[in-house]
């Protein structure tokens, strides 16, 4: 027998801080200035290259950017440091992911009007995970009281579209009822705050999606109809930190290779129509036509990316009704921003309307999720 999936509920965790494009370029060009005039012997005889300062317009064309939301301030601002500064928790407390992760989950219950009783699994679905183990899904687990499994994965911006896809397939089957899938996502601490180039895209959230049978619904919700993954490796955004860290003969503690690094140009040269194909190919393959979709939640990573997305898949410019951002407010949140979007900007639609969730990034990954309005 096979199950119909239903996303039924969704929670957004929104941090306490914000931080603006303008304090954001204070603190920044506070710290070029301090760089520059450290290494000026450096840089006027040409061996090294200054710190350009950054700007609020240079900000908002690249990105569309205007904020974020970060879970510490004060040491991202601070020229001296530039880096979020977290006190070093006890094993005992619970992980800073996971008490991020545990408020996103219950607010997807509570919209879905279950408990965390009626949970079969527990996905954590992240692009950096706060250790390798054990794993952040199953404190998650023990937070929430969940019976059944837990674990982690990573698919770096795509984390969440491949962990619905995993967790719709299992409802299929029949071997769970439910899934929540979270996205705890605390990217400012790896993100390079002093880089002119990318000090601006990131913030911090979690979200959680919780995915049932249609028979133990208690919500319309959403039918996932069809999901869709596909991956091709690239270099081109990469981070290289890890375990083996200390067992590198060069012994560099601040290589900047073990933060977020990118070639922008090439990421949206290649990306960009690996992304369009890939929703115009789902959307044949379940014979959807476009101008059927009512919405369009991308990944929110760069306003021009996804304007290009949407126009590409519409034929058309999309409204910002079908096709909403708020990267604006929440700047890229990894694998939880395609999440953010369709939490703030679902609940309109009416019975028998597509929409489709679609995430993409290092990887190369991209994941689509094909849903319907239920009545």
């Amino acid at each position: 027998m096979t199950y119909r999936p239903l996303i039924t509920g969704t929670g957004v965790f929104t941090p306490p801080h914000i931080i603006t494009n303008a304090e954001l370029v204070t603190a920044f060009n506070a710290y070029a200035a301090l760089y520059n005039s450290e290494h000026s012997a450096e840089i006027d005889a040409g061996t090294r290259n200054a710190i350009a300062p950054s700007s609020e317009e240079f900000i908002l064309k690249a990105s569309g950017i205007e904020q974020r939301f970060v879970m510490d301030k004060a040491g991202i601002l601070d020229p001296h440091v530039m880096h979020p500064l977290f006190r070093q928790r006890s094993d005992d407390e619970p992980s800073l992911m996971a008490e991020m992760a545990l408020d996103a989950a219950l607010k997807a219950l509570d919209a879905a009007g279950k408990t965390p009783d009626d949970v079969d699994a527990v996905i954590c679905a992240a692009s950096n995970l706060e250790r390798a183990y054990p794993a952040v899904a199953i404190e998650i687990q023990k937070l929430l009281g969940v019976n059944g499994f837990a674990f982690d994965m990573n698919v770096a911006c795509s984390s969440a579209t491949f962990g619905i896809q995993l967790a719709s397939d299992m409802i299929r089957s029949g071997s769970i009822k439910s899934a929540l899938i979270v996205n705890p996502e605390i990217c400012s601490a790896h993100l390079e705050w002093r880089d002119r180039d990318c000090h601006f895209i990131f913030g911090d959230v979690a979200t959680a999606t919780f995915i049932e049978r249609d028979s133990a619904a208690n919500v319309a919700g959403f039918e996932i109809l069809s999901t869709r993954c596909a991956t091709d490796f690239s270099n081109n955004i990469r981070n290289n930190n890890g375990f083996l860290r200390r067992s590198r003969p060069d012994g560099v503690i601040d290589r900047r290779d073990m933060q977020f690094m990118q070639n922008g140009r090439k990421v949206f040269k290649e990306v960009l129509p690996m992304v369009s194909t890939h929703i115009a190919d789902h959307l044949e393959q379940m014979a959807v036509a476009p101008d059927m979709l009512r919405r369009l939640w991308l990944h929110q990573a760069n306003k021009s990316m996804n304007d290009f997305i949407g126009r590409k898949v519409l034929g058309r410019v999309p409204t910002s009704a079908e096709q909403p951002n708020i990267l604006q407010d929440y700047a890229n949140t990894s694998s939880a921003g395609s999440i953010i979007a369709f939490s703030q900007n679902s609940a309109d639609l009416c019975g028998g309307d597509h929409g489709l969730i679609c995430s993409f990034g290092a990887g190369y990954s991209v994941g689509s999720v094909l849903v319907q309005r239920r009545s």
